[in-house]
Parts: structure tokens; C-alpha cells; sequence
């Protein structure tokens, strides 16, 4: 089943391991291996996915300006919302 485009929240949150940050400021969030960077809608969910790679940080996505700025977002079927990439500027970070 193919996913659609979709307009996001306002804000998006995405978990990570402390040590990526440096990475994430320079270059911003990276699909790396995958097909799409992950967001969640729960900043706790974040936090589950960001501790699983060690101690977690969770970073907010200014999802609706990235969206006003022709970002693409689709989210899949169990609810996690997909995006090719992040620039730094679209991020807060804590």
C-alpha cells in the first residue's frame, strides 16, 4: 500500500542517542540506512526510541513550517510519521 502526503502537527518529536547530536546540528536528522527519518506525535514515545541507543535526547520538529516549506510528510500505518530528511533549521533542540 502506498503511503500519501499528509499535512503534520504543528510539532513532531524524534528520539536519539545524546552522542548523534553534534551530527544533527551540523547536518540534521538523516534517514542513514532507512527509507525515511522517523517521528513520533508523543514526545515519550521519542524518549523509548532515543534510549534504545543510549542516553536519550528528544528533539522537537517544527514539522509545519518544514510542511509550508513543500517538505513531504506521510505517516504509516502504525502511526509514525515519515520524512526524507530535517534540516537543522526545522529543529529545537533541548
Amino acid at each position: 500500500m502506498a503511503l500519501k502526503t499528509i499535512e503534520p502537527p504543528p510539532i513532531l518529536f524524534h528520539g536519539t542517542a545524546l552522542r548523534n547530536l553534534q551530527s544533527i546540528e551540523n547536518k540534521g536528522l538523516m534517514k542513514g540506512s532507512r527509507h525515511h527519518v522517523h517521528l513520533s506525535v508523543e514526545e515519550s514515545t521519542a524518549k523509548k526510541v532515543g534510549s534504545r541507543h543510549g542516553v536519550p535526547v528528544v528533539l522537537k520538529i517544527k514539522a509545519q513550517e518544514m510542511f509550508e516549506a513543500n517538505f513531504v510528510f506521510l505517516m504509516s500505518e502504525n502511526g509514525i510519521w515519515l520524512t526524507e530528511h530535517v534540516p537543522s533549521q526545522f529543529l529545537i533542540f533541548p
